[in-house]
């Protein structure tokens, strides 16, 4: 009897009963991704944690002004629609541009946006508010939260909020649609997020040679009591567009740029950059948009979301380059 049982048992083993390969030897996980991890037109993409999975926001495009994804997993997208279906009377629709969300509540939700100004004929920020991530973001102002008309413009505005609570944003002055100098500028907000507090405070602007003549998409991560400021700099049509790095005492400076750029264009993507930075499971991940090489010389190249893997060694980001086929899975 004992022998046909342990016959029995040898055979439900070998047939592969109980899970795993014929030979009993559990699957292994599958690992990696292939970028870019959503393949269409996307730039400045902008993303939220919510609950157990994620949010994407772009500058306008095949899905309204505000381009909205949601993902489990930061790998595979679905398209979910336009989060600013409707636009103050002061702007008009067509240059909706990178927009960014500051998660305040599980609901509500404060969106900063890029759009042109009627009255001035320049690009400005604007902000809208939503009980849900995913909108509609309803924008009831009477002109722009902030709009730099006499230095050409204001855009690409970034949230951030500090370890003692305070909110803060960030942004550029379009200062190269005129012919000026662009500056990052940081300026403390209220806490409803929807008015700046306080004079406005210069941080960098455009001293290097790879930055051509402008600064842009500032992003701010508190890192161990310090501040790192990301940002772009060059024109975002060339393969000469990349991510620089400054590392700041306060939120609002002063701040050293590290020098030579951190993000670079590779064999497997031009044009690297407004980043952001996404932390998830003790992994920090860039996100941000590049092109493919092959389109160089078409103008707009069509910008899709990228990741890569963030590493530090002490006070210095380390951000893996561009890569297609990425060995590690977020």
């Amino acid at each position: 009897m004992l022998r046909r049982l342990g016959l029995l048992l040898l055979f439900l083993v070998s047939a592969g009963c109980g899970g795993g390969d014929p030979a009993g030897v559990p699957e292994e996980e599958t690992m990696g991704f292939t970028n870019p991890v959503y393949d269409n037109n996307f730039a400045d993409p902008h993303v939220i944690a919510v609950g157990d999975g994620y949010y994407a926001f772009a500058t306008n495009g095949p899905l309204g002004n505000v381009q909205t994804l949601k993902s489990a997993d930061l790998i595979s997208w679905e398209q979910v629609g336009d989060a600013l279906p409707t636009l103050p009377a002061w702007t008009s629709p067509g240059k909706v541009w990178a927009p960014e969300v500051a998660v305040q509540a599980p609901d509500r939700y404060v969106m900063y946006y890029t759009t042109s100004d009627d009255e001035s004929g320049r690009q400005c920020v604007g902000v809208a508010v939503a009980s849900k991530p995913e909108g509609p973001y309803v924008d009831k102002s009477s002109k722009p939260l902030i709009c730099q008309a006499d230095e050409g413009g204001s855009i690409d505005a970034s949230p951030f909020q500090d370890s003692t609570g305070q909110r803060w944003l960030y942004w550029k002055n379009d200062g190269n649609a005129i012919g000026v100098d662009t500056w990052i500028y940081a300026s403390r907000l209220s806490p409803d997020g929807l008015t700046l507090t306080g004079e406005p405070t210069r941080l960098i602007k455009q001293t290097l040679p790879w930055e051509g003549n402008l600064v842009e998409a500032p992003y701010l991560i508190e890192r161990a009591g310090k501040f790192h400021l990301f940002y772009s700099a060059n024109a975002y049509d060339k393969d000469t567009y990349a991510v620089g790095h400054a590392l700041c005492t306060t939120p609002a400076g002063p701040c050293t740029k590290s020098g030579d750029p951190i993000l670079v264009s590779s064999n497997d993507a031009a044009g690297p950059g407004h980043n952001m930075v996404l932390h998830k499971d003790n992994t920090d991940w860039f996100i941000y948009h590049a092109w493919d090489p092959a389109l160089v010389g078409i103008d707009p190249p069509g910008r899709t979301m990228w990741l890569s893997q963030l590493t530090w060694s002490a006070d210095t980001p380390n951000v893996q380059p561009p890569l297609r086929n990425n060995p590690a899975n977020p």
